[in-house]
């Protein structure tokens, strides 16, 4: 294995590990917030319980997703050191921005978790709102950094050195915007669905366990609305990557040919030595206007860009498939979901609806996964866009697989104690949990 292939293989098992923590911390503490938020207002002790259990879960993946992330921290410096070298100047105040809101998060989670009848009640919740806030600004400004990758900015290149860096130009780059209200929407579709895919589980063993019934259905309500925001956001960053990155929307549609009127290829076998998809649906015109809201638009082929300088295809295209194709399967339950809600409640509970959900369970986190390897693979083969071939960003240290190997070992360790851990916390919640009509004085807030 090679420097180059070592280096980018560790990356990206580091990026896969840890996005799903990233996806977690910014979701799940709203989830918390909001069920602590219904027992302030009921008194119902349900909300109370659940509240303290997803706070447990919370905790959990938060001190899993620190370590993922310190490493990852170190990672940027071992692995591309040319990189930093020059990128760190002028992408160094989102890293350290996203710092500064990783600890406010720590903090106020401390004061969640131990603050329980020692501060007032709705003190309490806002903690939890803060640690939900916090979380979010870390993942919004860690995709800062990453839309400069995509969408340099901020900086002049004179005699090959960064010159007149802008560190507020260059992250408000003209892809952060784009890419993070996409990934805002697309971590609460994933945490949130696979939260009620885990409850839904759970009410196949005891349907009328009202603790589950009650998770289940915040967490469908946060996963609902997220999923049928995110066609919205998809459509935005999508003609945002047409204007700044023609080469990766390309790759991203199996477009090999420049022509205007463009079909949309949906699905298909992408071959680089024919420049041709096999086994795919062709929607006449529809590229053209998804990219530049005109069905006549001239969308720009990968024959535009010589082969050096061409993304992965197949890869590329593959995995925007996926992202697509399982975003598109969670709306639709998304849907029914509301449906239900409106017309035939009693079906909420079916075993055809729960079964349907632990389907979804891991569907989002795949749609991430996929949608982040069209991210950094639809950028090869440069690091920092048309500035810095990823090639020339490698560390020149030989060895660098045992890295990798190491890397690898110490996220299968984390991956075990975290099942275990969450196994110990599913064990715990309370079997032929009494009905919600069960209350809790606000002043009773027992441990």
């Amino acid at each position: 294995m090679d420097v180059l292939t070592a280096a980018r293989l560790q990356m990206a098992f580091s990026l896969g590990f840890h996005i799903i923590f990233a996806c977690i911390g910014m979701t799940m503490p709203f989830l918390m917030a909001f069920a602590e938020w219904k027992w302030l207002r009921t008194g119902k002790r349900v909300y109370l319980d659940l509240t303290k259990a997803w706070s447990k879960g919370v905790a959990i993946f938060f001190a899993v997703g620190a370590v993922s992330g310190t490493m990852l921290s170190f990672e940027l410096g071992l692995l591309w050191p040319e990189f930093m070298k020059y990128a760190g100047g002028i992408i160094g105040m989102p890293f350290s921005w996203e710092g500064t809101a990783f600890f406010v998060e720590a903090i106020a989670l401390g004061v969640f978790l131990y603050g329980w009848d020692k501060i007032p009640k709705w003190t309490h919740w806002f903690s939890g709102v803060v640690v939900g806030l916090s979380g979010l600004a870390s993942g919004i400004l860690v995709v800062a950094a990453n839309g400069w990758m995509n969408s340099p900015a901020g900086f002049d290149i004179v005699n090959g050195e960064y010159v007149n860096i802008d560190p507020l130009a260059a992250m408000f780059n003209d892809a952060w915007f784009s890419q993070a209200q996409h990934m805002v929407l697309a971590a609460f579709v994933a945490t949130s669905f696979s939260v009620a895919g885990l409850h839904a589980l759970l009410l196949l063993k005891d349907r009328r366990n009202e603790f589950h019934r009650k998770a289940f259905t915040i967490a469908m309500w946060f996963g609902t609305i997220a999923a049928l925001l995110i066609p919205i956001s998809g459509d935005i960053a999508a003609k945002s990557v047409a204007e700044r990155q023609p080469a990766k929307l390309a790759a991203m549609e199996a477009h090999y040919h420049t022509e205007r009127g463009a079909s949309l290829i949906v699905g298909g076998i992408p071959d680089d030595e024919t420049e041709t998809v096999s086994y795919a649906l062709h929607i006449p015109y529809a590229l053209s206007f998804l990219a530049h809201g005109d069905f006549d638009a001239e969308v720009i082929g990968l024959d535009q860009f010589e082969k050096e300088n061409r993304p992965p295809v197949f890869i590329t295209h593959m995995a925007f498939q996926i992202m697509v194709g399982s975003g598109t399967f969670l709306a639709l339950v998304g849907l029914f979901f509301l449906f239900f809600n409106w017309r035939k409640k009693h079906l909420l509970y079916s075993n055809a609806f729960l079964r349907t959900a632990i389907v979804c369970t891991p569907l989002g986190f795949i749609a991430v996964e996929a949608g982040w390897t069209v991210t950094e693979v639809g950028r090869q083969p440069w690091i920092i866009y048309e500035v810095m071939r990823t090639a020339d960003a490698v560390t020149p240290m030989p060895g660098i697989q045992y890295s990798f190997y190491m890397t690898l070992f110490v996220y299968l360790f984390l991956s075990f104690v975290l099942v275990w851990l969450m196994n110990r916390q599913i064990k715990s919640i309370p079997k032929n949990y009494p009905s919600s009509t069960t209350h809790l004085k606000l002043e009773d807030q027992t441990q």
